[in-house]
Order: structure tokens, then sequence, then C-alpha cells
């Protein structure tokens, strides 16, 4: 029965389990095909900004080229035409220069050549006083940026080294940048127009791409979806994408298994349907005989075995529901929690004292000597020991001796001993299976109570093996756990790593 406290505590563990799978700590897109569009238009939608700012970078260098060329051309015309006589500088500037100087109708030129007294020779007074480099180069133009009245302009410039001791001789030409800005705009226009069409058809390219790509992935879905729901037969892998390749045989490895599951469980319906087939028969049988006696001591004695066959059909009815619960066994039905197997041992083996009081056996347990804890559903080692002790009782005579022990090592081991009748070796590897059940012995059973205890055992990672017990007489039935070591433990006997762990499915 639910209580109070079950929802709150069904979040935090849920979430706890989801915590410990790592592939569900990331949260995948839901559309492949979305996210591969989204990683390739991205970088380049991001890229665009940077090649716009380039491109203006770029049209900025190649259309200062020419204009450059021209003001150096015009500096060095200028250089020509100063004379130094002394500390005294002229300009022979005829008017016909002056005019093709002025003669640009888009672009304002000025231009100035200034003595060492700083004084203004010839020209305009707008141009700004350029700084002195460091070291003097005489007729090495420069250039810089500089601004006259509120317009940008260009200004190339040049020195003439005049006298010792004296500040040189100062030739400036500037321009507007009106020309400049045309042809950088040119350049941009003719660059970046283009990327204006060759990005969406880009996109549209890429979308058509990538439909194209992941169609044999819904070629394959189609091919998937027009199997009949019996066919659990391998898909080809031919025709199917590289990539796509290791998760179809994966998928074909899964349907492997799963044909492989439903057959046993046929097989296993099959056998449990013989197996109750003949225990119903003989009710049947012996209630017909019952109804037909008139003598109540023979009435009586069908009764009595009316009763015994029932107890076995119901025996038999419980060992194949606790085989169905421990084939489903999985964290929603069953929680796995650390347990001592010595006290189990001692719980479980003082239970079946009173039916080895009965039939005159000598039942012991020996413990351990130190905590043995392993991580296990509890119901469902109790059942598998149940198993393991009833098996024992029910093949030893009067008068024998079921000893039943926990040991503890590298691994945690149960073992379960008895000086019956034995098993012989030739069927040691028959024993486990259903239904199964050792020739010449007409003790009652359905031959499940071992294919119980080793489904269960594997459901906890563990082995379970049959040995011949002491003195070469009877048996011994050993279960091996992976131990679950605490900090309290002394694992000093540990040689290899030892898990403590169970499998997705328990």
């Amino acid at each position: 029965m639910a209580t109070p406290d079950a929802g709150k505590s069904a979040v935090p563990a849920a979430a706890g389990r989801q915590g410990r799978n790592p592939f569900v700590s990331y949260e995948y897109p839901n559309s492949l095909f979305g996210e591969i569009l989204d990683w390739m238009l991205a970088p380049l939608l991001l890229l665009w900004p940077i090649s716009i700012a380039a491109t203006n970078h770029v049209a900025a260098y190649i259309a200062n080229q020419p204009y450059d060329q021209a003001l150096a051309d015009n500096i060095g015309a200028i250089i020509r035409l100063v004379r130094i006589d002394g500390d005294r500088v002229t300009v022979n500037l005829p008017a016909s220069a002056r005019t093709f100087l002025r003669a640009d109708d888009i672009d304002t030129l000025y231009y100035q050549v200034i003595g060492p007294n700083r004084k203004l020779i010839h020209g305009d007074t707008e141009i700004p006083w350029p700084a002195l480099p460091v070291k003097l180069e005489a007729g090495k133009v420069l250039f810089r940026d500089d601004r006259i009245e509120a317009d940008s302009v260009r200004v190339a410039y040049a020195f003439i080294p005049v006298k010792s001791g004296l500040p040189p001789v100062v030739v400036q030409v500037a321009e507007t940048l009106h020309k400049r800005t045309a042809l950088s705009g040119s350049i941009i226009s003719g660059v970046l127009l283009p990327q204006f069409a060759i990005i969406p058809l880009a996109v549209i390219l890429v979308y058509l791409g990538l439909t194209r790509g992941i169609a044999p992935l819904h070629q394959l879905r189609d091919r998937i979806r027009r199997r009949r729901p019996t066919d659990l037969s391998p898909i080809p892998i031919q025709r199917v994408p590289e990539e796509v390749r290791p998760l179809v045989v994966a998928f074909n490895e899964m349907m492997g298994r799963l044909e492989e599951n439903l057959q046993a469980q046929q097989r296993f319906i099959a056998q449990a349907a013989h197996q109750m087939r003949t225990p119903l028969t003989g009710l049947k049988t012996q209630t017909e005989i019952a109804l037909s006696e008139s003598d109540p001591a023979r009435t009586r004695h069908a009764l009595q075995l009316i009763a015994e066959s029932t107890d076995r059909a119901a025996h038999m009815i419980n060992q194949l529901l606790m085989l169905a619960r421990a084939e489903a066994c999985h964290e929603k039905l069953h929680s796995v929690v650390p347990l001592d197997l010595n006290a189990l041992v001692r719980s479980v083996s003082e239970e079946w004292v009173v039916r080895a009081l009965a039939k005159q056996i000598d039942l012991g347990f020996e413990n351990s000597g130190r905590p043995l804890w392993i991580n296990g559903v509890p119901l469902l080692l109790r059942e598998l020991l149940n198993n393991l002790v009833d098996n024992a009782i029910k093949y030893t005579a009067a008068g024998g001796h079921v000893t039943v022990r926990a040991r503890a090592g590298l691994l945690a081991l149960i073992e379960v001993e008895d000086d019956g009748i034995g098993i012989p070796v030739e069927e040691h590897s028959s024993i486990f299976e259903r239904f199964y059940r050792v020739l010449g012995t007409d003790a009652d059973g359905s031959g499940l109570g071992l294919a119980i205890a080793a489904e269960i055992a594997e459901l906890h990672q563990a082995k379970i093996d049959l040995l011949t017990g002491s003195g070469g007489r009877g048996s011994l039935f050993r279960v091996s756990f992976p131990r679950h070591w605490r900090s309290e433990d002394s694992p000093s006997d540990q040689t290899g790593p030892v898990s403590g762990s169970f499998p997705v499915g328990l």
C-alpha cells in the first residue's frame, strides 16, 4: 500500500537514476537534420559580418592606392619648383600649374610650401603642420589622415633639408576623400551584392543536400514500417549508409535476442501447459473415483490423493509465477538494496528447521564470521535460497545432514551442502533447465526450483555451480556474488576489481 510520502520520494529517486545515466544527463536535439543545418549555417552567418568588415578594409586600401600615388606625384612636381638659396626659399609655381591643381570637380585639393621659419611661402594656410620625424629623409613622401575644417582629408607631405641648424622646408598636398569613398563603395557593393544572392542560395542548396543525404534514413524507416509485426529477421545492411550501419547491426542483435526470448517463452508455455495437464488430469480422475465410491474409507483415500495433487499443482503454479517474476525483474518492480548474506542465510535456515526435523534431517547453519554485504533484491534472493534448501532436504534421506553456510572471500559465497543421493556428473549441465528431473528419484517436484535459482543468480551477476559434497557424497550448490565493500569492511584480500553494482535491467 502506498504511503503519503511515496510521491515525494519518487521524484528524487527518478532524478537520481536519471543523473546516473550518461545518456539522460544531456538532452539531445529532437532533429539531427536541424542540428546539422544549424551547425552548417551558424558559422556561415557568423563569418558574414567578418567578411563585410574585411571587405571594407581591403576596399579602402585599394581605393587609396591610385589617389595616394597622384598626391605623391604632385609633391614631387612642387619639390622640383622649390629653390633654396641659403636661408631663403622661393617657389616658381606657374599659373597653369596652379590651375591644374585646382581642376578637380569632385574633391578639393590644397597645397602649401612652408619655410624653415614656419612661414607660409606659397599655397593654402588650412593644412595643419605635420610632426617632424626623428630621422629626416629628404624628398621621401609620407602620408597621413587629417581634417581641414569639417572635411576629412588625405595629406601627402615631404621635407626638404636646409643648412645645418635650421628646420626643413615642408611641402604638403591635401585632398578630400569623395572620390576615394565612391571607389571604395563601388568595390564593396561589387563584392557584397553577389553575397546577398549567394548566401540564400547556399542555404537552399545545403537544405536540399541534407534532405537528399538523409533520404536513405527515410527509406530504412519505410522498410522497417512495412515489416509484419511477427517478422524479427535481421535488416539487410547492404544499402544502409556507413554512418548508420553500426546502429542497424546493434538493432539486428537486439532483434536476435528478442527472437531468442520469444522462442524461450513459447517453449516455456508449451512445457508449462504439458506439466499442468498431468496434475489436472489426475485431479479429474481422482475426483471421478471419489464420486463413484460408496465406501467411506476409499472415498477418504481418494480425497487425500486429491489434496496431495492439489498441493503439487499449487506448488508448481507458485514456482511458475516466481520464475515469471524473476524473468521480469527490474528496478520498477524490485528495489536493489545492500544486504548482509549472513542474516539472510540464517533467516532462511530457521524457516526450514521444522521441515528438516519432520524428515529427521540435521539442518545446520555456518556463519562467515564477518559482514558479508552484497547488492540484491531480498525477495528474489530468499526464493533462490529456499529452492536450494528445499532441493537438498527433498533428496536427502532420513538421518542425513544438510548444511547452509555463508563464506567471505574475494566474492560472497552461499553454499548448500547435503549428503543425499547426489546428482550424476553427466547430468550436471541439465539440472538447471526448466522441468528437468533427475531420473530414478521418487521425490515430488516440478523441475522448476533450480531453474528459478539460476535465473535469480544471473540477475544478480552471480554464478551458481554444482559440486560433489564432502567425502564424495551428496551435492554442494555454491552461489558466488560480487561483494559490496563498505568502509568498515577490510578488502585486504581483494586482488582484483570486484563489482558491487547491477547492470541495467535489475
